[in-house]
C-alpha cells in the first residue's frame, strides 16, 4: 500500500493539478477586479438588472435571464488524444461539455465545434465520435468552425444550456458533507487515465443518470458542486474549495473506486460520469438515494471546514495537501 505522504507528494506534482494552475492566466486577464465577477450589464444592459453579475470560475458561465439561467461553456481536447484516438476524442469533446451543463443543475440545448486539421480526409473519425455522443446525449451540433488547411490537429466544442436552479462551485458552506457520485460500471480506456462508463452504455440510461443533477437542484437538495475533471477527484475538490473560500478534510478510504484499481491512479483519473457535491447534512440521504436508485454510487467522502486548506486522511494519518490561502490553484474566488 502506498503511504499517505507519497500519495500527497505525487498528487501535488500530478499533470492534472499542474494544468489547472494554467487557469491563473485567464483569471489574471478576465477577472478585472478581486471579486471574480463580470457585470451582466456589459452583456444585457437592456434586459438584466445591472446589479447582477456573472461569477467567473465555475463549470459554466451562468447568465441569468428571467427565472432561468443560460449556461455557456467550452472544452478543448488534448492534442495527443485528437491525433491518437480521433473517434474517442470526438465523443469526449461533446461528453465533457454535456457534463459541465448537468453539473450546474442544467440541461443542454446545443453545441458548436471548432475543428482544425491538415486535411479533410482526417475528419471522419472525429466527426463520427462527435455525432455519436450528440445522439447519445440528445444534444444537436448546430454549427461551428472548420479549417482543413492547418499544420496541426485540434478540436474544441462549446455548449449552451439552461437551468432553473444552479449547482455552483461558489456555494459550498462550512459544515457541508462532501459527496462523490460516480458510475463504476465501466473500465479505463486503453492506457489513458479516462474511466469510460459511457460509450458502451444504453443511451437512455446515460441521459436519465445525468438528469439526477437538475432533479436534486430543483428540489433544493444541493446548490454546490462540480463535475470531476482532468484534475481528478482531488484537483476538482481544490477548485470547489477555492471558489467557495473553504477548506475540507477528505477520507481517501471513503472514496468509492473500482475493485482492484490502484488508489493513486484512481485519484488522478477523469471519469465519464463523476461529480463532487457539497450538501447540507439534511439533504445527504435524499441525494444519495437519488443516485443509488439508478445503480450509481454516491458516498460521503469528507466534510467542509473554514481552514481554506485541503487535508487528506488515510487511516489514522492526515496530511495537508494544499493551502489555498497561501497558494491559489486557478486564481478564481469570490
Amino acid at each position: 500500500m502506498v503511504a499517505l505522504s507519497e500519495i500527497v507528494s505525487r498528487l501535488r506534482q500530478s499533470l492534472g493539478i499542474q494544468q489547472k494552475q494554467d487557469i491563473q492566466l485567464a483569471a489574471r486577464y478576465l477577472r478585472g477586479s478581486q471579486t471574480g465577477r463580470m457585470p451582466v450589464s456589459q452583456l444585457f444592459s437592456d434586459r438584466v438588472d445591472p446589479s447582477d453579475s456573472i461569477l467567473l470560475g465555475d463549470d459554466c458561465a451562468a447568465i441569468q435571464q428571467g427565472d432561468r439561467y443560460l449556461l455557456l461553456a467550452a472544452e478543448g481536447m488534448l492534442p495527443s488524444l485528437v491525433t491518437e484516438e480521433p473517434w474517442f476524442a470526438g465523443w469526449c469533446a461533446v461528453m465533457v461539455n454535456v457534463s459541465d451543463i448537468y453539473a450546474m443543475g442544467g440541461e443542454p440545448i446545443a453545441v458548436v465545434d471548432t475543428l482544425w486539421l491538415p486535411s479533410g480526409g482526417e475528419s471522419g473519425e472525429l466527426w463520427g465520435g462527435m455525432q455519436a455522443a450528440a445522439e447519445a446525449y440528445n444534444v444537436p451540433i448546430v454549427g461551428g468552425h472548420t479549417n482543413c488547411h492547418s499544420p496541426y490537429s485540434a478540436l474544441s466544442v462549446a455548449i449552451l444550456g439552461q437551468a432553473r436552479h444552479l449547482i455552483t462551485s461558489f456555494n459550498a458552506r462550512v459544515g457541508d458533507v462532501l459527496l462523490m457520485a460516480i458510475d463504476l460500471r465501466g473500465q479505463f480506456y486503453k492506457h489513458y487515465p479516462f474511466w469510460n462508463a459511457a460509450t458502451a452504455s444504453d443511451r437512455q440510461r446515460l441521459r436519465d443518470d445525468l438528469a439526477i443533477l437538475p432533479h436534486i437542484a430543483d428540489r433544493g437538495w444541493c446548490d454546490a458542486g462540480k463535475d470531476i475533471s482532468m484534475g481528478g477527484i482531488v484537483g476538482t475538490a481544490l477548485m470547489l474549495l477555492e471558489t467557495s473560500r473553504c477548506g475540507a478534510v477528505i477520507d481517501l478510504a471513503a472514496i468509492p473506486q473500482p475493485v482492484g484499481c490502484d488508489r493513486l491512479a484512481w485519484l488522478q483519473s477523469f471519469p465519464s460520469y463523476g461529480f463532487l457535491l457539497s450538501a447540507r447534512s439534511q439533504s445527504v440521504q435524499p441525494i444519495r438515494e437519488a443516485f443509488q436508485e439508478r445503480g450509481l454510487c454516491c458516498e460521503a467522502i469528507g466534510s467542509i471546514n473554514n481552514s481554506r486548506e485541503l487535508t487528506l486522511k488515510l487511516g489514522t494519518e492526515s496530511t495537508a495537501l494544499w493551502n489555498l490561502a497561501e497558494k491559489p490553484l486557478t486564481g478564481w474566488g469570490k
